[in-house]
């Protein structure tokens, strides 16, 4: 009978914690945090923005949905994609000048002599002694950089694990954000917001225009845009005849794990797929500082049949770049027609949310949790792709608050913002003059597959990989109207990870120096904007271009 009584009142109950939380968030939103500068996003863009914004003099909030900052560049992606370094500077470029000198620290080198390092970078020294430059680096060393750097900024207030209410945490005021909220009520107040999350949150939050997915070539007269099943690039595709069906031969049995049954497009056509996504994997083969890789709790061979059918046909297959860090650590990367892309498995990702992100990128984990131990153990792996990995273990020095295991995906195309001017591949290719340029970017036109699918002969296929050397046209201008909306859309926005760019050249913008870059240029012109009291569209850009140079900004480069 009392148990019956409890539940009557439960209704009751519920009103009253109900009525609680309205108060709570009515006290909350009273006491907003307010800044001139509001950055969202603790990717390596956010903190640069609010270093920058900061230096200024200006109060900058900076919100975080994680913990730790910094995203792929303290998350594993220690093997930079610099492309032409001649191209990077300001406070991205100081980044790199930071970590150099964290090198010279004899205590961060436990596990080697720096002498006895023998990394190389992409076209560069790994250190470069002359420069005082260091393009390869620990996560760790990353995350310390990031962190020492931001304190010595008291006008930067970091708010961290604090998530973005999507639905309705964005206050609009005539086609301005006036405020933030996250999903724990916090409110955050400000002039000028900067977003520079991967996924665009902020901007689609505020009602603006985006894409998702690989436009057609028609869209903007590309090239390298859209489906792209009839232009294979064999270094990541199957090579050789793999069969695609449980039952070899009998295409009843269904089809193995992470093969898709729909028909291919006409290459170049639109669809809403991107890129897929992996972990870029750090592990170590030094002993003391080793946790050894072992057999994942949910592992099942069967999702990885269609990888040793690969090995079958294909015995001198190595489907991994395994790039050397300091202190025995690695880079790892995707290779080859099987590996750590987990192609087709991230298409909702953009537009999932929080709890469907997660069991998104928890699968992703245990993807690759589950192919390293299958690598390790099945008799089909090559010997010699096999003695490379064995010995190989988990870092107990990174990752500390997420199982020693890389704190962020690689999201390496979500949404993208449709702006007030849109890359393409004729920006990044040299073929047309790119207007007010903020930056540069000099990496090749990038795209990792995005479909795995049967061709014509009834064998599995790979498509989606672009790669397009850029070296001969040189380094390239990225746009202003790039990072800013449309006004229509909102008037105190930059958006610097999620940029206004095609499928195609997002591909070659989305490196980690370059974002850096943009989030430098994007606080810059924040500034300027409330210093002026102007709308992000009315920037006076050539006071902006020369505030840029005098910081050390790279906004062209001369070619002879």
């Amino acid at each position: 009978m009392k148990t019956l009584k409890f539940l009557r009142r439960l209704p009751a109950y519920f009103a009253v914690l109900s009525l609680l939380s309205a108060c709570n968030s009515a006290r909350e939103a009273e006491s907003a945090d307010r800044a001139d500068i509001v950055i969202y996003g603790g990717t390596s863009a956010g903190v640069v923005s609010a270093i920058r914004g900061a230096q200024s003099g200006k109060k900058v909030i900076l919100v975080s949905p994680t913990q730790e900052l910094g995203a792929m560049s303290s998350s594993g992606l220690g093997l930079t994609d610099s492309g032409k370094t001649e191209a990077i500077g300001g406070l991205s470029l100081e980044f790199y000048k930071r970590v150099y000198a964290e090198y010279q620290k004899p205590e961060n080198w436990y596990a080697e002599r720096q002498s006895d390092f023998k990394g190389r970078g992409q076209g560069t020294k790994a250190i470069d002694n002359k420069k005082k430059v260091m393009w390869i680096f620990e996560p760790r060393i990353a995350t310390a950089v990031y962190e020492k750097w931001l304190a010595e900024y008291p006008n930067i207030k970091i708010f961290r694990n604090e998530y973005l209410d999507r639905e309705n945490g964005v206050e609009m005021s005539s086609g301005r954000i006036k405020s933030i909220t996250t999903l724990s009520g916090k409110k955050f107040e400000g002039k000028i917001f900067i977003d520079a999350t991967f996924e665009g949150d902020l901007m689609a939050s505020a009602g603006c225009e985006y894409a998702i997915g690989r436009e057609g070539n028609e869209k903007y007269g590309e090239t390298y845009n859209g489906y792209r099943a009839d232009l294979r690039h064999n270094y990541h595709n199957f090579s050789v005849k793999v069969d695609p069906y449980k039952i070899r031969g009998d295409k009843s049995s269904g089809l193995l794990k992470y093969i898709s049954d729909e028909a291919p497009l006409k290459g170049g056509e639109a669809d809403s797929k991107i890129q897929a996504y992996n972990y870029r994997i750090c592990l170590t083969d030094y002993e003391p500082n080793k946790i050894p890789l072992t057999k994942p709790d949910n592992y099942n061979p069967e999702d990885y049949e269609l990888c040793g059918r690969w090995f079958e046909a294909y015995p001198d297959a190595s489907p991994l770049i395994i790039s050397r860090m300091p202190n025995r650590k690695t880079d790892i990367n995707n290779r080859q027609a099987f590996s750590t892309d987990f192609i087709g498995e991230n298409y909702d990702y953009p537009e999932a949310s929080y709890a469907e992100r997660e069991l998104i990128v928890k699968r992703h984990k245990d993807y690759h949790l589950g192919l390293l131990y299958f690598w390790n153990t099945d008799p089909r792996t090559p010997k010699e792709f096999k003695d490379k990995i064995k010995n190989l273990g988990l870092p107990k020095d990174e990752f500390k608050s997420s199982g020693n295991w890389p704190y962020y995906l690689y999201i390496r195309e979500a949404r993208r913002l449709v702006g007030d001017y849109v890359m393409t591949e004729h920006d990044c290719l040299n073929e047309k003059a790119t207007p007010e340029p903020i930056g540069m970017g000099s990496y090749t036109i990038d795209s990792h597959n995005t479909s795995r699918y049967i061709d014509a002969d009834g064998f599995v296929q790979n498509e989606g990989d672009v790669e397009v050397n850029i070296s001969k046209s040189g380094p390239y201008s990225i746009a202003y109207g790039s990072i800013i909306p449309k006004r229509e859309d909102c008037k105190n926005l930059y958006v610097v990870c999620a940029l206004s760019a095609s499928h195609t050249a997002y591909g070659s913008i989305r490196m980690e120096p370059v974002f850096m870059i943009l989030g430098h240029s994007a606080a810059a012109a924040a500034v300027q904007c409330m210093n002026t009291g102007r709308d992000v569209q009315d920037i006076n850009y050539s006071q902006l271009a020369s505030t840029l140079r005098k910081e050390g900004q790279v906004l062209g480069i001369s070619k002879r």
